[in-house]
């Protein structure tokens, strides 16, 4: 049988019905064959569950994009440098090790405007609390490290992003300060370079952050030796356990002579018990497993965060606290960097070495501050085809500054070392006091790299312990125990003080107070 034509001169007719079907209905271009029977109406039930599911869907869909577009909002951004160039590739938010900078501000603006004038914080304000989140790539562990606002540093050149205004690098001033002028991109640099690590992200709040998460988690558990008041933050605990939120839970973490002698590193204590409280309920209440919760927190907290651009989106967010929803506590280790009272200011503060280089050295190279012997969690891949570096301009060793600090314990080994030092053409050499230490390095100040590894290399220092300190000028060899006699010992596992780790998130732990403000 011939197939009738398509007589379309451009090919497009609808495909052809067969002759077959064409029989068993009148009109042959429309409907199906009679003897089929009629179409089936849909049943009622089916018709109302789709219209309820397809409402719910709707409802869903809408929800979730009201939660995203009023968190997305809430979200205040600024840029994560203020003139340093990173030289790590971005890190990949969800698989990468992490570190996020965590910054309270003290600004007085809007509804932090009953704490003070806006004189009270210039510029940019000031941070309050300054502290640096480390979580492991494999999310098993975190590192806390805490620095006083009273820690003196060198701040870096800074950049104004507003207004493009350039500050120039500043020694012996305040961490607290370095975000004042240039804005919180200039504190994440001067973090970077005093530990020599390259933050990915930060995340800045103001005091009515505290309060409003206070509240979204119901309250936190705190604990105190003693009944105190601090007539400044107005803070009043009862001896033992109490519950804090709202106004009473930022003036736990705010106050500065409540606990310890007063001073910044009792208020850093109990900063750290705060957060390690809040990390236990928010682990126990399984908040991070509860949508209704974590929107609650979320909304709570983001409406007081200022964070960078790359941290500014709340899938971002949510990959992050997703990453921390199963980690053990006891692997949630709060730290104080290592500080004494400052030579030029003993109401202030120095980085204490050798132990504030080995606790930056560890972070550099991902160390577990709980357990020091085990395996980091995974090293850093090397690149596959490395740029040539330029090679090292040569310097002249009579004009490099090296000092012998003596920990080794033999009062005679320092001019020994002297004396091998001067022999290889080092002419600037001099003597530090020291007090002792179990492990040889070699620390050096800024631009002195290349010097340190000639000095490391001409004593038998491991390049492990070569280390960047932000205290020395020149270079500092600081000799050990490992180093009375003969040629150091390269250390087999990180040399760090035993007690780095203040606390874990997992331990309770009661706030000394002050002396001076305990009542009765």
């Amino acid at each position: 049988m011939a197939r009738p034509r398509d007589n379309r001169a451009d090919g497009s007719a609808p495909p052809v019905r067969s002759s077959a079907a064409a029989r068993h209905t009148g009109d042959t271009a429309v409907g199906p064959a009679r003897h089929l029977g009629a179409v089936r109406r849909t049943p009622t039930w089916l018709k109302v569950t789709t219209g309820v599911l397809a409402v719910l869907l709707v409802g869903v869909i809408a929800f979730g994009a009201y939660w995203v577009i009023r968190l997305q909002g809430n979200i205040t951004k600024a840029p994560l440098s203020a003139g340093s160039v990173k030289s790590e590739n971005s890190v990949n938010d969800s698989t990468d090790r992490m570190q996020i900078l965590i910054l309270g501000s003290d600004t007085r603006d809007g509804k932090n405007a009953q704490y003070g004038s806006s004189a009270d914080s210039t510029g940019y304000g000031h941070s309050d609390v300054m502290m640096l989140m480390d979580i492991s790539a494999d999310n098993k562990r975190v590192n806390v490290v805490s620095f006083p606002r009273d820690l003196l540093v060198d701040i870096p050149q800074c950049t104004d992003p507003k207004t493009n205004k350039v500050y120039p690098a500043q020694k012996g001033v305040m961490i607290n300060s370095a975000m004042s002028e240039a804005g919180i991109g200039c504190a994440v640099d001067t973090v970077n370079k005093l530990t020599g690590l390259q933050i990915d992200h930060f995340m800045m709040a103001d005091f009515n952050a505290v309060k409003e998460l206070s509240n979204a988690v119901g309250g936190v558990e705190v604990c105190v030796s003693d009944a105190v008041y601090d007539p400044d933050s107005k803070l009043r605990l009862p001896k033992g356990t109490s519950t804090v939120q709202g106004e009473q839970a930022l003036s736990f973490v705010r106050t500065r002579h409540a606990f310890g002698d007063g001073g910044d590193l009792g208020r850093i204590k109990a900063q750290q018990g705060f957060l390690s409280s809040l990390t236990r309920k928010i682990k126990s209440d399984g908040t991070l497993t509860n949508p209704a919760r974590m929107l609650g927190i979320a909304d709570a907290i983001t409406k007081n965060l200022t964070i960078d651009d790359g941290l500014a989106s709340v899938p971002t967010l949510l990959t992050v606290g997703n990453r921390l929803k199963n980690i053990d506590v006891g692997k949630v280790a709060f730290v104080a960097t290592p500080t004494v009272p400052a030579e030029s200011d003993p109401n202030r503060l120095q980085l204490a070495e050798p132990a504030a280089s080995q606790l930056f050295a560890a972070m550099r190279n991902d160390v577990d501050l709980t357990d020091p012997t085990a395996t980091p969690s995974a090293a850093p891949a090397a690149s596959a085809t490395p740029a040539p570096s330029a090679p090292a301009p040569a310097y002249d060793k009579t004009l490099q500054p090296v000092t012998v600090a003596n920990g080794s314990g033999v009062p005679t080994r320092a001019q020994e070392i002297i004396q091998a030092i001067k022999g290889a053409g080092f002419t600037k050499v001099g003597q530090l006091t020291a007090r002792p230490v179990a492990t040889t390095a070699v620390y050096y100040g800024a631009d002195y790299a290349d010097v340190a590894a000639d000095v490391a290399a001409l004593l038998g220092v491991a390049p492990g312990q070569v280390l960047p300190a932000a205290g020395v000028v020149g270079v500092q060899v600081y000799l050990g125990a490992d180093f009375a006699n003969g040629t150091p010992t390269a250390a087999a596992t990180p040399q760090l003080p035993a007690d780095i780790v203040n606390q874990t998130a997992g331990d309770t732990v009661c706030q000394q107070a002050n002396p001076a403000l305990i009542t009765r």
